[in-house]
């Protein structure tokens, strides 16, 4: 038995959206051979596994429904708000594809990440965010599309929304990966209002990395028989 930890990652300013993840603190406890079959029995886009936090460094592991991610964006600030939200903060978190650096800041939970770490992704502009809005998603496990339109310009105000390419998650409420690679194209900060309610703040970071940052808000606590 685990105990399985669920966040809301990118609130919007009322509380409203956040993408759900799946956050096992114990996740050394659950055997690398089932880690697979527990992310897709969750069904959440992301579920993490944390494998140690040792010197204000955590070591996990992010899985979708069907594959393990090298980096995900909403995994990266969720877990990093829980850890802080139950005492055990840390500064840095070590994924497959790196270290990524993290901190709290104005209400916000931060991340840093490089662009290229980010698995692959179609962006379509499109003129309006009603346009945005109306649009059918495409058959499932067709390619990631991330779609969006400027909102204010002047403002860095941007309206999107992401399909994954994973069979199992039509849409995606609130991407990270997505907002990384927006940020490094459009080279300047950015608010993404995403899905139904989420946000997500995107700045420009030293050395081509790009910083992302969120709410978060912790919604369940329950133990889940691995």
């Amino acid at each position: 038995m685990s105990t399985l930890h669920v966040v809301r990652v990118f609130l919007g300013p009322g509380g409203d959206g956040g993408n759900p993840l799946g956050v096992f603190l114990d996740g050394s406890a659950v055997p690398a051979d089932r880690r697979q079959a527990v992310a897709g029995d969750l069904g959440y886009s992301e579920t993490v596994f944390v494998d140690a936090v040792a010197d204000a460094t955590a070591r996990i592991r992010i899985l979708t429904p069907g594959v393990e991610l090298p980096f995900a964006g909403h995994p990266a600030v969720g877990t990093s708000w829980l850890l802080r939200h139950l005492g055990r903060p840390v500064d840095t978190l070590e994924v497959s594809a790196g270290s990524v650096r993290t901190w709290p800041e104005n209400g916000l939970t931060w991340i840093r990440a490089r662009p290229e770490w980010v698995y692959p992704v179609r962006f379509v502009e499109y003129a309006t965010p009603g346009e945005v809005d109306d649009l059918a998603p495409p058959p499932l496990g067709e390619e990631s599309l991330c779609v969006w339109a400027w909102e204010d310009a002047g403002l860095g105000a941007i309206r999107a929304r992401f399909f994954p390419d994973e069979p199992d998650v039509l849409e995606d409420e609130a991407t990270g990966g997505a907002a990384v690679v927006l940020g490094a194209r459009l080279g300047r900060p950015l608010t993404i209002r995403q899905g139904v309610g989420s946000e997500l703040h995107v700045r420009p970071g030293p050395d081509g990395t790009i910083d992302v940052g969120g709410r978060c808000a912790l919604v369940e606590v329950r133990d889940y028989r691995t």
